[in-house]
């Protein structure tokens, strides 16, 4: 009996290593199809609140989590009961941004450890082209004793699930998965199959699988990098980018792309992956690198552009009451992980601005954790010199221009810097405020 026919007789189950954003989305749309599933995380902590009821990361809901018939634990050694073996951990970059594999190299010890002959293992985690076959499938060997293709088979099936789209999900994104043989492959396809309703598109094999995503992300960051170097360009011009953006996308082939700070676990680090590993083969990127650039650059751009028109207003910034509006890389979404918001936060300080931070996404413990922020109410805010909405979330869009004002008290003087575009310009006019937006 092949092992996909396990599963779905529940004589074999399946499990995820590493429960966010990613990981436990699939794990509960394995559960929901009557596999047995285990799903293991290191951090006691958020098995927890999984057991508890509560979603740490929105992506689900806690009523999901309530139903869903997931066994959580943070104990390794339950991975044994399991023969096929998700990795969805995280892969960041270090601060020279070169690619921090600590992650996957544990979680790689922590499954090879546990590993049972006639497994497949599938990682998901971003990754440069060939690190599955180059440093995973020798960890995994080492620790188990076993060998890859003989006695257990691997496969890579990069995550496409983009954290707060409750439009794009996990079943109904087409899902890319790879084996190192034939036999596999018809294994993980059939597995993947079960949850992703649209299907599946296989490939040749591992390393185009990793290619494919660190490409399509890598393409995403050049495409707004040069729409952010439009909008620098477009500052000294006195032209609205946005404005431009919406004329252009009138064109049947334009591709709608806005400027906007890029930071997350995906675009903002991906493409650090893909030139890392292309720069140990020689090549050195000619366009890549320089679409990072850019988009690591905005943060600041944007902090100066307020500080700026705060001068312009009159005020000595150092002493003006500023307030941000969004601390997460994205809008309505909890996670703040390599947030460029962060980026604005850091050039205020050079000039000893020490801005209030307002963000109801994000937990004020892992806000105060990553960035040393203590966020605050926005309902608590007043009398504010000037206000930056760097993130698009729906309160902030349900407050209108009008529930911004109220943070001023009187908006003679005062400064709003609009990044995501959200008040349309006669509003912004008409306001009696001092505005620029990206």
């Amino acid at each position: 009996m092949k092992l996909y026919d396990q599963l779905v007789a529940r004589t074999e189950s399946l499990a995820l290593v590493g429960l966010g954003y990613v990981g436990m989305p699939i794990a509960l749309a394995f559960a929901k199809k009557g596999l047995r599933v285990i799903g293991f995380d290191l951090n006691k902590a958020k098995i927890d609140l999984y057991k508890s009821g509560k979603d740490p990361t929105l992506e689900v809901g806690d009523e999901a989590i309530r139903q869903t018939t997931v066994r959580f634990t943070a104990d390794e050694t339950e991975l044994k009961n399991a023969k096929f073996v998700i990795v969805a951990v995280p892969t960041p970059v270090n601060t020279d941004h070169t690619p921090d594999l600590s992650p996957v190299i544990g979680a790689s010890e922590i499954v090879g450890r546990n590993l049972a002959p006639g497994s497949i293992v599938v990682y998901e985690s971003t990754v440069y082209p060939g690190c599955t076959e180059d440093v995973c499938i020798p960890i995994l060997e080492k620790q188990s004793g076993l060998r890859c293709g003989a006695d257990f088979k691997v496969g890579y099936s990069p995550e496409r699930i983009n954290p707060g789209d409750k439009v794009h999900r996990l079943e109904n994104i087409h899902k890319i998965v790879s084996g190192i043989d034939a036999e596999s492959l018809a294994e993980i396809k059939a597995v993947y199959d079960l949850v992703v309703e649209v299907g599946t598109h296989p490939v040749s094999n591992l390393r185009t699988a990793e290619a494919v995503k660190v490409v399509e992300n890598s393409q995403r960051d050049i495409n707004i990098a040069f729409m952010n170097e439009l909008a620098m360009v477009f500052d000294r011009m006195d032209i609205d980018t946005n404005e431009v953006v919406d004329g252009m996308n009138t064109k049947w082939n334009a591709l709608g792309f806005r400027p906007g700070l890029v930071g997350g676990h995906c675009i903002g680090v991906d493409p650090y992956y893909f030139t890392h590993e292309a720069e140990k083969l020689g090549y050195h990127s000619q366009i890549i690198l320089n679409g990072r650039i850019v988009n690591d650059s905005m943060g600041a751009f944007v902090a100066d552009a307020a500080i700026r028109k705060m001068i312009q207003a009159g005020q000595a910034p150092k002493k003006s009451k500023v307030v941000v509006l969004g601390l997460t890389f994205k809008e309505n979404c909890p996670d703040v992980r390599n947030s460029k918001v962060a980026d604005i936060l850091s050039r205020f300080a050079e000039f000893g601005i020490k801005p209030l931070v307002a963000d109801p996404w994000a937990d004020p413990a892992v806000a105060k954790k990553e960035y040393g922020v203590d966020l605050c109410d926005a309902a608590s805010i007043h009398d504010a010199d000037c206000v930056v909405v760097a993130v698009a979330h729906r309160q902030f869009k349900e407050l209108g221009l009008s529930g911004v004002l109220s943070l001023f008290g009187s908006p003679a003087g005062k400064v709003l810097v609009d990044v995501k575009g959200m008040y349309p310009i006669d509003e912004l006019k008409t306001s009696g405020l001092l505005w620029w937006r990206l």
